[in-house]
């Protein structure tokens, strides 16, 4: 069987779809002639029409298409509110086993947690069913909001992550002016081509002592860093 091939059955295998993570994980690389065989998964579903993709990071058969987009209900009659669910969750997700793969405990806010990530609960990737007591009722309260909490082994905040999908920013600023004091990552999550926009709110007084503090970070650089090879083993990916 050849390397294309053997992509096919591992995605065929996970009901037509995969994140390129997840092909990393399960193809068998060990008899391919490359020092670098998940640059070649890439690149093979990249190139070969047998593949198309859903979002970033994310893959599905051709020969699937209908089947896997009514499943993720991705379907083209799905309207733009649906659309926007699928992605906030889905990167909600992607960043959930990140902390995990990390060695963190995640935590998604309740409400989230039945909302279906790649045909599973959102919660079913989180370490975390309650929010931990790090700080007084109040700051809990306004924490338990943010999409995607990354806790340490002594259960205070690590980072923090906002996903902004059709919002503009500025809730999620609120958010943090009221959580900037911990010492943690304050990320906001969004299409690389609202940054422009982030940068501009973000020069408005009312924002300023955020600026040294908040990190913007894109769809596709999460998407990497999930897929990427050093994530997979557990050590820190470059850029963040």
């Amino acid at each position: 069987m050849n390397q294309r091939n053997q992509v096919i059955e591992v995605m065929r295998h996970n009901g037509g779809f995969a994140t390129l993570q997840y092909l990393n994980q399960h193809t068998d690389v060990s008899k391919w002639a490359t020092r670098t065989p998940f640059a070649s998964i890439r690149r093979i579903v990249q190139t070969s029409s047998d593949f198309f993709k859903i979002r970033p990071g994310l893959w599905a058969l051709s020969d699937m298409r209908e089947l896997v987009l009514q499943y993720l209900q991705l379907q083209p009659q799905a309207n733009e509110y649906q659309q926007a669910e699928f992605d906030h969750t889905y990167y909600q997700g992607l960043l959930a086993e990140i902390g995990q793969w990390r060695g963190l405990d995640t935590y998604v806010p309740a409400q989230d947690g039945n909302r279906p990530f790649l045909g599973q609960p959102l919660r079913e990737v989180t370490t975390l069913s309650n929010l931990p007591a790090f700080s007084y009722p109040h700051v809990l309260r306004r924490a338990a909001t943010v999409d995607v909490l990354w806790f340490n082994a002594r259960q205070l905040p690590a980072a923090m992550f906002e996903v902004e999908h059709s919002t503009d920013f500025q809730n999620s600023f609120a958010k943090y002016l009221d959580l900037q004091d911990f010492r943690a990552q304050l990320c906001l999550v969004a299409s690389s081509v609202k940054q422009r926009e982030f940068a501009d709110k973000l020069t408005r007084t009312a924002f300023e002592p955020l600026r040294p503090l908040v990190q913007f970070i894109s769809y596709e650089q999460v998407a990497q860093w999930h897929s990427s090879e050093s994530v997979r083993q557990n050590s820190v990916p470059s850029g963040f």
